[in-house]
């Protein structure tokens, strides 16, 4: 079952230095992922052909309120690690509640931390703690006209109308 790819903060942690220890380069990356879309699907492909194994932060129900507004997110926490599990680009899913990533990064220790282009390496959590760790900060081109904000907002419009 892909909920057997949902690991805890413990779990991701052993599996990471696992991988790490048979020679395989982990990538990390993270996000809410609560409606998803073409641009999702793209990114995390994107990132996992960066490395060997692609463990994913997935922001808690807490967590995306807190960063999205109350009315989010849209898919609960389990629907949506469930959903980021059942991708077969993605080797383990674990959730985080902390304003940041910056602990679970810390703790996983990737060898490759990932982002979309919307971002720079300068801006990117966790970035200075990878690349003194000896690990690298890519970023990859994002989908353009896809985001799950626009999706709702383009819902709402066509069923309020």
């Amino acid at each position: 079952m892909t909920d057997s790819k949902i690991l805890t903060r413990e779990e991701a942690v052993q599996l990471a230095v696992q991988w790490r220890t048979e020679g395989q380069r982990v990538v990390f990356t993270n996000g809410c992922f609560d409606i998803v879309h073409l641009g999702h699907i793209d990114y995390l492909e994107k990132a996992r052909n960066l490395g060997d194994k692609l463990i994913l932060g997935l922001n808690t129900d807490a967590s995306v309120s807190r960063l999205k507004g109350p009315l989010r997110p849209v898919v609960n926490e389990y629907a949506r690690a469930r959903l980021m599990a059942a991708l077969a680009f993605v080797d383990a899913v674990t959730l985080f509640d902390e304003p940041t990533p910056l602990e679970l990064i810390r703790a996983v220790r990737p060898d490759i931390l990932v982002k979309g282009d919307d971002y720079t390496a300068e801006n990117i959590v966790g970035a200075d703690f990878v690349i003194q760790q000896g690990g690298s900060v890519q970023t990859v081109p994002l989908v353009k006209g896809y985001s799950t904000s626009s999706l709702i907002e383009k819902i709402t419009k066509i069923y309020s109308a």
